[in-house]
Parts: structure tokens; sequence; C-alpha cells
């Protein structure tokens, strides 16, 4: 008899999976996934702890990355949405100090079919502020007889002078520059006449006072505060006057009997590096000298407690007529 092999029919039943790959985890057993969204938590709380501007993020699962500061990520500046929601703001770095977009914020300006002519060229200036000298001075007594310049000339072209040529310049239609160019200089010479001597240089801008009576005798430097004159008399008489200011309330001028005791011609200030030309000091730091800034400005301002003079060509001749030991007497 013949033997035959039984077979085995065949299995019907589906095999088992393959088992699944480990979840791999960090620290304690946490899995990745939970790590990274609670890194990108973290993440996004230390972006609004050090002042930067979240992205605002609408639908989808893809956002722009999250700058970390300190990062080469965190380096670059984040792209806005472009949800229509987000408001877009202008920089404050990009605008000047007067609160004007500046040329780089301010959107380019279509051509301009009506722009404005160019101005023309202004004639080359003869004066202007800085200048000074006798032609300053006739210029300041032709204003002033045009009733443009309220003051005696100084012989300094300041800020008041440069007003007063600016609405010279405004009454005649000229180009309004405060310069004393060469057509300013014909219209005003037109306008008015040749200045006398005394209206070029007159004594002072307020009446002398009555000198004190320290001053009558010897070389003196008789200064009065109530006139703001200062009056250079030898034994009782009168040689030059002239126009003076004092120190504020906060650094006032000594008043007093003194002496000069030092002459310096181009002093400098230690204390302010100002200039003090043709100083006499007669009292510590405190000393009668020329100051450009009373010549520009008048009794606007004030000095550190030293006599201003502000016509320059009187203290010069003073300077050279004073020595050292000469009385200087400040009163009221």
């Amino acid at each position: 008899m013949t033997r035959t092999r039984a077979t085995r029919p065949p299995s019907t039943s589906t095999p088992p999976p393959a088992p699944a790959p480990p979840v791999r985890t960090y620290g304690r057993g946490r899995p990745a996934r939970r790590l990274a969204a609670t890194a990108a938590v973290l993440l996004a709380g230390a972006v609004l702890a050090t002042g930067c501007e979240p992205v605002e993020v609408t639908g989808g699962t893809s956002a722009s990355p999250v700058p970390v500061p300190g990062s080469a990520t965190g380096a670059a500046t984040a792209q806005p949405s472009s949800s229509p929601r987000t408001p877009t703001r202008t920089p404050s770095a990009a605008r000047t100090s007067d609160d004007k977009p500046s040329a780089s914020s301010a959107p380019s300006a279509p051509a301009a079919s009506h722009s404005a002519p160019a101005p023309s060229p202004s004639a080359p200036a003869l004066m202007g502020i800085g200048s000074e000298g006798a032609r300053v001075r006739e210029l300041q007594a032709r204003l002033r007889q045009a009733g443009h310049f309220a003051r005696n000339p100084t012989g300094y072209y300041g800020t008041l002078t440069a007003t007063a040529v600016e609405a010279f310049q405004r009454e005649r239609g000229l180009a309004v520059t405060g310069r004393t160019d060469s057509l300013t200089w014909q219209r005003l010479l037109a306008a008015t006449r040749t200045p006398t001597a005394s209206e070029l240089d007159p004594p002072t801008e307020r009446p002398v006072a009555a000198p004190d009576p320290r001053c009558l005798k010897g070389r003196v430097l008789c200064i009065s505060k109530e006139s703001r004159t200062l009056a250079w008399m030898i034994d009782g008489r009168v040689v030059s006057v002239m126009d003076v200011r004092f120190g504020s309330e906060y650094t006032p001028t000594r008043e007093g009997v003194f002496s000069v005791y030092w002459k310096s011609r181009h002093h400098v200030s230690t204390l302010y590096g100002s200039a003090m030309p043709y100083a006499m000091f007669f009292s510590g730091g405190q000393a009668v000298h020329y100051s450009a800034d009373f010549a520009a400005r008048g009794y606007g301002g004030a000095s550190h407690g030293c006599v201003n003079v502000r016509d320059e060509k009187k203290i010069s001749a003073l300077y050279a007529q004073v020595k050292d030991g000469d009385k200087v007497v400040i009163y009221h």
C-alpha cells in the first residue's frame, strides 16, 4: 500500500502586523511631539517677554518661524502676515525732528506737472551776519532813517540788523534774505541820505548819567548801572562815553570802587571759553571788555559779571588810554 504524505491546507489567516517602531523619548520619557509642542509654547512666551511683535497667523497649518532673540533666525525681521487685519505702522525712527516724514519713509510723489519754478540765484552778499566795520555802521544808520532799525549804529551785523534788512527787502519787493547784496544796497542808498557824523557815531543809546562824586578826581572809569553808560573821565572832565551792560541777577556785576590791575588785549575766558577783547580787569575775574554778543543782541542778553562794551572802536581807544592802577567806580 502506498503511503501518501498529508499536506497542510493553505492558511487563510492574516499574518500578524509588524511591531510598531518604538517612540523615541527625551528626558524622562516625554514623547518628542509633546516636547516640540511645549518648546513652541515656551518660545512664544520668550518672544513676548523680550518685546518682539508676535506674527498674526491666520488659518492653515504653516506659519512663519518665530524669531528667537540672539539666534541666526532671530536677527532677521519677521514678515508681517498677509491678513488685511494686520495694521501697518510707520516706524518712529523714520521721522525727522519736526515730525515730518523723512525722504526715506515718505511715499514717492508722482512727477508734478505744475511744479514751482526754481528761484533765481541771489546776488552776492556785500554784508551779512558777522560783518563789522564802518560800512555796517552806515547800513544801520540808513536803515534807521528808513524806519527799520530802532537803535544807534553799532558797526556789527547781528540778528537785529538782519531782521531790519529783511523788513526793508520785503517793503521794496526784493528777495528776503537778511543779507545785504548789491541790489539791496543800491535801493537803500536811493531811499536815504548820507548819514551825519552824529548819526554814524552817537555817543550812547541813553543819556549819560551825572557822574558819581567819586569820579570827579583822577583818572576814572565811571560806570552807571542806571543809565547803562561808561564815562572815561580825567579830573572831572568827560573824555569819552559808551554803552555798557552788566551781569544777570545770578552773576551780578560788583559795585564799589576798584582799580585796573591787569590788561589783556586778546583775552579768552578760562571759565566760559568766550572772547574778551580789550579786557581791563578790576575785581577778580570781572573786567571791562568788548562784547560781540552785546553788539549783535543789545540789552537782550547779559554778561557773567563783566562790564560789556558794544562799540569796539570806542573801547579800542579807551584801552589804549587806560593804565594799570586807574580807578573804576561802579554805582547805580
